[in-house]
């Protein structure tokens, strides 16, 4: 959820292993991380954009009213290619020792919809104070002493309340307790269980924003992030070692605070910050000049993947569908993200929510859908250097270092809307070829780095 202005006013405010056991699931991924970029079975890096389903997701019935048809919209009008899916510790484990299996069974059936539309999923544990007991989401009730909810008197604004010293308390049991810490992880390996083998589901955000509780922040993610990490992804890899891990930096990277993460010592790592602008979070308005802001936010969240030899997937980012600026501010994400060659997902498809590009009425929200309905490279074959979309123009541009030993061809996603009238392609004299989603680049021009340029038809 957007923390950018909660977790702002918190930092100032605050200043059991599972086993190696066999698995059945054949041990070489399908995916890979590589050379900075999610790699697919033929050594494209992959490129996601899509966007989380959804946010009405975080709290009973735990299942949005979202269909089938839905999911295609946004494959099809959107052209996205991923969903970040919500769930919640309370939806999967309502009772202690107890899993939900009709929950799972609908989740199962949502990944089903997202294989036949060969939509990729990255499964979200959301939370936000912690969990139910204090009014919010994720974890369930019985997952910390109903004491601390009885004495927890909630205020405004709502992230504040992270540091209440009775969800601080909470927090760190997470974190500390062994019994709460195995309960959690055995949440985790119940969704394993259930989606072992799915070919839709990519990887797993292990825990949407982590707040650091009573623990110094400035060395948290070192001391309890990174440990906290390793049994989670050990726990989920025992089930499916497929999946690749989008682990989050602590809650505090929202206001600028460059992480402290290390290298991880296992592999497939997705580096998943999330990015939303300071005053557009605090006011609701995004103010223009702070384009700069957040193109630069984009660049540093960028190295940071590189110092972690992980991919960098821009978990969250999003702006309010009213907010006359909308449109430069999800041009400025496009551009801070487009210029790293980065993935990411929009917060969020809820109908009617203030940050979803859908009304109640399931009616698209115009500045706000066109502004995030761009073309992009979805699969690369070679490097990534960058892409960007002109608003002035329409022009798109994609740059990349080709590399000869990948035989599959480079995708362009290209959503209908972008160019009605049709579109022109200059590529240094590339073979290319349309598609039912956009185009697909063949053979590259020569050189070791080459351009792509798609601009509108003339007349």
């Amino acid at each position: 959820m957007t923390r950018w202005r909660g977790t702002a006013l918190i930092f100032l405010a605050a200043l059991s292993l599972a086993g190696c056991g066999k698995s059945s699931v054949p041990s070489v991924p399908t995916w890979s991380v590589s050379g900075g970029f999610i790699r697919d079975a033929q050594g494209r890096a992959v490129i996601l954009r899509g966007a989380t389903v959804s946010g009405a997701q975080r709290n009973p019935p735990y299942i949005s009213p979202l269909t089938f048809d839905d999911y295609q919209r946004l494959r099809d009008e959107w052209g996205f290619n991923s969903i970040r899916f919500v769930m919640t510790w309370a939806a999967i484990e309502p009772q202690k020792g107890q899993f939900d299996q009709h929950y799972l069974d609908e989740v199962a059936t949502r990944m089903a919809w997202a294989e036949k539309l060969g939509l990729s999923v990255i499964l979200d544990m959301h939370q936000d104070i912690y969990g139910e007991g204090f009014g919010f989401d994720g974890a369930p009730k019985w997952a910390c002493d109903s004491s601390y909810y009885a004495a927890f008197e909630p205020t405004t604004p709502w992230a504040y309340n992270a540091i209440n010293p009775n969800v601080e308390a909470c927090t760190d049991q997470l974190y500390t307790n062994p019994e709460t810490l195995a309960q959690f992880l055995a949440a985790w390996n119940a969704v394993a269980q259930k989606l072992k083998g799915s070919k839709a589901v990519l990887g797993f955000d292990a825990l949407n924003e982590p707040e650091w509780g009573t623990y110094d922040p400035t060395t948290f993610e070192r001391d309890r992030l990174e440990p906290f990490y390793e049994k989670i992804v050990a726990t989920v890899r025992q089930t499916d070692p497929k999946w690749l891990a989008f682990l989050e930096p602590g809650a505090n990277r929202n206001i600028g605070i460059p992480t402290s993460l290390t290298p991880f010592r296992f592999a497939n790592v997705v580096y998943a910050p999330h990015s939303y602008d300071d005053t557009a979070e605090t006011t609701g308005r995004f103010p223009p000049e702070d384009v700069p802001n957040v193109i630069e936010n984009d660049a540093a969240l960028a190295r940071e993947a590189q110092s972690l030899q992980a991919a960098l997937w821009v978990g969250e980012y999003g702006g309010h569908w009213d907010d006359p600026n909308i449109g430069a501010y999800m041009g400025a994400q496009y551009q801070g993200i487009g210029a790293v060659a980065g993935s990411s997902d929009l917060w969020d498809i809820n109908p009617g929510g203030g940050y979803s590009p859908i009304d109640a009425n399931d009616a698209e929200r115009p500045a706000l859908a066109n502004a995030v309905v761009l073309p992009y490279p979805s699969r690369v074959a070679g490097t990534p250097v960058s892409y960007a979309f002109d608003q002035d123009t329409s022009a798109f541009t994609v740059t990349y270092g080709p590399d000869a030993k990948i035989s599959a061809p480079t995708e362009i996603t290209i959503p209908p809307r972008v160019y009605r009238s049709g579109y022109q392609v200059a590529c240094g004299g590339c073979a290319w070829h349309k598609t039912a989603t956009g185009i697909e680049i063949s053979k590259p021009a020569s050189g070791a780095k080459v351009t792509v340029t798609l601009t509108p038809s003339k007349g």
